[in-house]
């Protein structure tokens, strides 16, 4: 029998004032649910196991409500892994993909040894600019930029490093233009479910908890590019790990089935499936002890966890950090995106932003250089990423404080 303590969203399993859940999976099968631990612990085809697949096919169909008929899941051992999988049906060495201007490091560190180059495309405060990318494609050419590309990759919710959602309509521009240009899409979206309510200043709000009524649940998230998705051009890579644990490494791919079908053999001569014992937890607690709509309640659990620390860190920063950086305030996901606003002295100083990380080093506060996400390699970039994901509600106000002190001497 495998056991495990599920708490909170954001807490401890240690911390005994919130509510855990405690499953166990047996070891044999029995008439129920789910596989028991002797299917799960051995080798299994690259689709996933039954009950574990099923939930994520259910879910999907649920929220995203698929178009087309010929849909379907496959599993993955996360989004970096999915990404591969769906990069490589479409991508070979000396292709091109279209990024964002900003994007995930880890996808520059995985297409730059492929020989894949990277376009990027402008953004704005809701992410890639419709005009930006249909203008790249009408003027690409072959000749000189080598073959039209035929993949862009996105995260529409919570971009990292930016923060940026798109709504509907950035979603439904961007999708015309793909039609236009035959373009398939990477929907990279683990933040999907960290929407939270537009921030409102705290000084106009009479019940603090008035800040977090209208947290989103299931039912009034952003609709995905999945849900617009006609022609079956969108490669949907969802996880577990940013509502559940990174550790499982879990997560599954939705796209038309000659794609996932594709996938499941690449899994099979890769990771196979993701671990059986993180298969097995996840599989017990959505199937059996949550349900589905357990598994929404969690979700509005930590919903409700980030937009709090949302609002504590933005109030924080509108408060200490006035003058010193600009930002666009997040409505989903763990990000903040800071532009310093250097003094004259330090805007045209080359290496400005080294020494500025530099000095949060010395005042023991850390935030990702901006050069970090840059697909062109920019090295002087004036911006910051912010996490307030990890750290205590506590040291989120240290944090800021130290923040201040090492921004000062560059910014006024």
């Amino acid at each position: 029998r495998l056991s495990a303590t599920v708490s909170q969203a954001g807490k401890s399993v240690m911390d005994s004032s919130v509510p855990k859940t405690e499953l166990s999976v047996v070891a044999r099968s029995a008439p129920g649910p789910i596989e028991g631990l002797e299917k799960f612990l051995q080798y299994g085809n690259g689709r996933g196991m039954g009950s574990y697949a099923s939930f994520a096919r259910t879910h999907t169909e649920s929220v995203h409500h698929p178009v087309y008929d010929d849909w379907d899941v496959v599993v993955s051992a996360g989004n970096t892994d999915a990404f591969v999988k769906a990069l490589m049906l479409f991508c070979q060495h000396g292709d091109t993909l279209i990024v964002d201007e900003w994007t995930y490091p880890a996808i520059i560190g995985t297409v730059v040894p492929m020989g894949v180059k990277m376009a990027p495309v402008a953004m704005d405060g809701e992410g890639a600019v419709p005009e930006a990318l249909d203008k790249m494609l009408s003027e690409w050419s072959e000749a000189e930029q080598g073959r039209r590309p035929r993949m862009a990759y996105m995260i529409p919710t919570a971009q990292n490093p930016t923060g940026a959602t798109m709504s509907l309509a950035r979603k439904q521009a961007l999708y015309q233009v793909a039609q236009k240009h035959d373009l398939v899409i990477i929907e990279d979206d683990p933040y999907y479910y960290l929407q939270f309510s537009a921030y409102q200043d705290p000084s106009q709000v009479a019940d603090p908890e008035q800040r977090y009524a209208d947290l989103p649940g299931l039912t009034a998230l952003q609709p995905s590019f999945l849900s617009l998705d006609t022609d079956g051009r969108i490669i949907r890579l969802d996880s577990f790990s940013k509502i559940l644990a990174p550790g499982l490494r879990c997560g599954w791919i939705t796209a038309p089935r000659y794609m996932t079908d594709k996938i499941q053999f690449h899994n099979e001569t890769s990771i196979q499936q993701p671990g059986g014992l993180s298969q097995a937890l996840v599989s017990q607690l959505l199937n059996v002890e949550w349900g589905h709509d357990g598994w929404e309640r969690h979700l509005v659990q930590t919903q409700r966890e980030y937009a709090v620390r949302r609002d504590l860190f933005v109030d924080l920063c509108l408060k200490k950090l006035k003058g010193m950086v600009e930002f666009v305030v997040p409505e989903a996901g763990m990000f903040v995106w800071f532009r310093v606003l250097l003094n004259e002295e330090y805007r045209v100083k080359e290496g400005v932003m080294d020494e500025v990380f530099e000095a949060m080093v010395a005042a023991h506060v850390l935030l990702v250089p901006g050069r970090m996400f840059s697909p062109t390699g920019v090295s002087n970039s004036p911006y910051m990423r912010a996490a307030f994901s990890y750290a205590s509600v506590d040291d989120l106000v240290v944090a800021v404080e130290r923040l201040q002190q090492a921004l000062k001497p560059f910014t006024q």
